[in-house]
């Protein structure tokens, strides 16, 4: 069975990974400096701040006399991400380490601090827009947007209203998540079915991954637009920003990320604006801290019958990935988890615990406090039928037989011992399978033996 994970990294993951020239100019923006201060581990935090005003480099022994021993592990982790995120430089003199904060960092972060940041651009007066959707109903828009997007990844058929996606914004977005040939339907792969079954958060993290890294095939700096999304992150949900104040790749950009429900775009008689939704406002923040605990809508019986409380119809589709759907009233959706409906599952590429996550974490209200939330059995027999799947490992190999003389043969089972690639051998026939892997490296070995 294909043991295939993938993972969502979050903004300050994709920033550590960037290249040290396009981390100097991500740090010319002050926002960008307030950022990463944010997503920093609390530890690390305090370590910028105390080296804030410090010109020259600092002893690394003096940085581990201003913790508690008890912290030390904390402390390492701490300095690890500072480095990653290239904030600190690491100086190694003599056998003595120093540390000196990045001089762009801590010159943009001191204005900041003294000085306040504003933002390049203020919320519109109420007399110029129009009526301003209220937080309930930006976060429906959200919701709605996201889900259709979601709907439209399992199948477009599913998508009620015609969405305004580009087919090569949509090929952007479920890179790796769908297959592609010529005349054929696309179809999720093995990533694309694990993606459903992640946290909108992880989604979310995903995709705009996906995006900034192949925002060079757009003609598009992935610099650029990091700093945009995180100078979006900054503005105040639900109030109105003039169009007119962003440049014409941020335009494209935005009606990219109102289509993901991340921006609602509104246009009035003479200007048009954008209202950030909380999903981007949400952005600098660390994985964990953006997601919050929502409503969930699974109860999981004893008796391996699922009751979804939703009117959703990507709800039905999620459950229906690893669930045999039974039937669905307005709001209930009536299920049952089966041997052979896991079977689909796991040969799609979707996991037991997965599967098990996702049901925790969507847990109805009523048996979320419950330890375990998921009936024991119910999760036990879903690991023991996964299980099953795996008694049989396949390995691709080739069978030599015929061998001239035994000598050869058994020089032949020493050299695949050598390389730990016999699989098995029948001496008394003169038969061996070995790995597929030195299939090219044994027939130049046979030839020289034959010689």
């Amino acid at each position: 069975m294909p043991q295939v994970r993938i993972i969502a990294k979050n903004f300050m993951d994709m920033v550590a990974s960037l290249p040290a020239m396009k981390l100097s100019k991500l740090y010319q923006n002050a926002f960008i400096c307030e950022a990463i201060l944010r997503s920093l581990p609390p530890l690390a935090k305090k370590h910028v701040l105390q080296l804030m005003y410090m010109e020259g480099p600092v002893a690394a022994k003096l940085l581990e006399e201003w913790i508690l021993p008890d912290y030390s592990s904390k402390h390492k982790v701490a300095i690890d991400r500072l480095i990653q995120l290239r904030v600190l430089t690491e100086i190694v003199d003599r056998r003595e380490v120093s540390y000196k904060l990045n001089p762009t960092f801590q010159s943009n972060l001191q204005k900041h601090l003294i000085n306040g940041g504003v933002l390049p651009r203020e919320p519109m007066p109420s007399n110029i827009t129009v009526r301003l959707p209220s937080l309930e109903e930006l976060d429906a828009y959200a919701l709605e947007q996201w889900e259709c997007f979601l709907l439209q990844l399992i199948s477009s058929g599913q998508v009620e209203r015609p969405t305004n996606f580009s087919f090569s914004m949509m090929r952007v977005f479920q890179r790796g998540l769908l297959s592609y040939r010529d005349k054929e339907v696309p179809r999720l792969t093995e990533s694309g079915f694990q993606f459903l079954l992640m946290d909108t958060n992880a989604q979310l993290w995903y995709i705009v991954r996906e995006y900034i890294s192949n925002s060079e095939e757009r003609g598009m700096d992935p610099t650029d637009v990091i700093s945009f999304l995180l100078e979006l992150s900054f503005h105040v949900t639900g109030e109105a920003y003039n169009m007119n104040t962003l440049t014409e790749s941020q335009r494209n950009t935005l009606k990219d990320l109102a289509d993901l429900g991340l921006v609602k775009l509104q246009q009035g008689r003479k200007e048009s604006w954008f209202i950030p939704t909380r999903l981007v406002t949400n952005l600098s923040m660390s994985l964990t801290e953006s997601s919050s605990r929502k409503q969930g809508f699974v109860v999981v019986e004893t008796n391996f019958r699922i009751y979804a409380y939703s009117s959703s119809k990507l709800h039905c589709e999620i459950l229906r990935l690893f669930s045999r759907i039974e039937y669905q009233l307005p709001n209930l959706i009536v299920g049952a988890i089966t041997k052979e409906s896991l079977y689909g599952a796991f040969e799609n590429g979707i996991m037991a615990d997965q599967i098990i996550s996702f049901l925790q974490q969507n847990a109805h209200p009523r048996v979320a406090d419950r330890i375990p939330s998921v009936p024991e059995n119910v999760t036990d027999q879903i690991r023991l039928w996964e299980s099953d799947l795996n008694r049989v490992e396949m390995t691709p190999a080739h069978l030599y037989d015929e061998f001239p003389s035994r000598e050869v043969f058994e020089a032949a089972c020493d050299f695949a011992r050598e390389w730990n690639c016999l699989l098995w051998e029948d001496s008394k026939r003169m038969r061996m399978v070995v790995k597929a892997e030195i299939h090219t490296n044994m027939r130049e070995f046979l030839r020289g033996q034959k010689q």
